[in-house]
């Protein structure tokens, strides 16, 4: 008996937008992608900033948000699946991310010269 494996090749991102509800992923086959933001937690609780500074790894078969600590590999959203992150991993990460903010300095605001 003879079988044949069928290799499947996973297109590459091309380009990555986030929207206050959905990952926007253009592929380079010339496919768009749209999967909910509450997905993937981190992203959902991001500020718009912070969902803006991605950057493609893996010659495009992943994305990656450094200020979020957060990859999304291109595989697991044609695939359908959702962060795989625990809730305590996530509540974690959520405790530091605020305590962080909490220890920034509130910037002075700087007064307007009378003209």
């Amino acid at each position: 008996m003879r079988s044949s494996s069928i290799e499947i090749e996973l297109p590459i991102a091309r380009s990555v937008v986030v929207t206050k509800g959905a990952l926007q992923v253009a592929l380079a086959d010339g496919r768009s992608i749209s999967v909910p933001l509450a997905w993937y937690p981190r992203l959902l609780h991001a500020t718009s900033s912070e969902r803006r500074r991605w950057r493609l790894i893996g010659q495009g078969r992943g994305i990656h948000w450094e200020a979020l600590d957060e990859d999304i590999s291109i595989e697991g959203i044609l695939a359908g699946r959702a962060s795989g992150e625990s809730r305590a991993s996530f509540r974690k990460w959520l405790n530091s991310r605020a305590a962080r903010q909490a220890s920034r300095p509130i910037p002075l605001r700087r007064k307007r010269r009378a003209r």
